[in-house]
């Protein structure tokens, strides 16, 4: 198998699972759809983050625990994802009251080398529309050289990173994609955006991404805080197709 298939769920290394797991076996079965795929920005662990981070939820609210707290549990052998899942949880007010309608989710992950989390604030009105308020997201890269450069990069990643759950569709119809502009493949518009508070935490000893790995928190950070608003737990995308009235 293509190891950067297990992008994020690998047992160590590079892009290794965050949690220490005393038994654990990954796999998958592979499909081959006649569009030819092409890389994106983050990789395979954008879509392996949102499996991981979204189970470690559900989880949690399975055993009748804080999303936090269980992650903790599972995470004492992973000092620095442990350190930056605590940065945003701690940014964020986690365990304090959120503003009325206002509602919170986590992710953390390995990727490129680099550890990163994510809390997203959203809110989720009666007819169903979203919105996200603020993200609070940390890095860390083991070295930075330009810091701003890597804040950029950051909240850049996720434009990218919510613009993929919230509209990225690519359809087929005649043979080829019917998507060929902005017009019809849209991404995140500066109204829409969320606010992104960055958590810059290099610990040295080791050189990480910057460009690609937060894209991997985005989509599981805002679906977990989805549940927490609604009860529902979406497991298509885009999310433009999605009902997200209560439950």
């Amino acid at each position: 198998a293509d190891m950067f298939t297990f992008q994020g769920l690998l047992p160590e290394g590079d892009h290794g699972i965050s949690y220490s797991i005393p038994n654990l076996l990954v796999d998958h079965a592979m499909r081959n759809p006649p569009v030819p795929p092409g890389f994106w920005r983050g990789v395979n662990v954008n879509q392996n983050a949102i499996y991981m981070e979204s189970f470690m939820d559900e989880l949690a609210h399975a055993a009748g625990e804080d999303p936090l707290a269980f992650r903790r549990k599972l995470m004492r052998d992973n000092p620095k994802g442990l350190a930056v899942l605590n940065a945003v949880a701690e940014r964020a007010g986690w365990g304090q009251p959120a503003p009325a309608g206002v509602f919170r989710g986590l992710a953390v992950c390995k990727a490129f080398a680099s550890y990163i989390a994510a809390c997203a604030e959203v809110s989720v009105d009666g007819r169903g529309r979203l919105r996200i308020h603020r993200i609070v997201a940390a890095t860390d890269p083991g070295h930075a050289v330009n810091p701003q450069q890597i804040e950029a990069q950051v909240e850049g990643s996720f434009v990218f990173g919510l613009s993929a759950l919230l509209y990225g569709e690519c359809t087929i119809r005649g043979g080829r994609v019917e998507q060929e502009n902005f017009d019809t493949y849209p991404s995140m518009l500066m109204p829409e955006m969320p606010k992104v508070e960055v958590i810059l935490m290099p610990s040295g000893g080791f050189w990480g991404g910057v460009g690609e790995p937060t894209i991997a928190v985005a989509a599981p950070a805002v679906l977990n805080a989805i549940f927490a608003a609604t009860g529902r737990r979406i497991r298509q995308f885009p999310l433009k197709h999605a009902d997200l009235r209560a439950a």
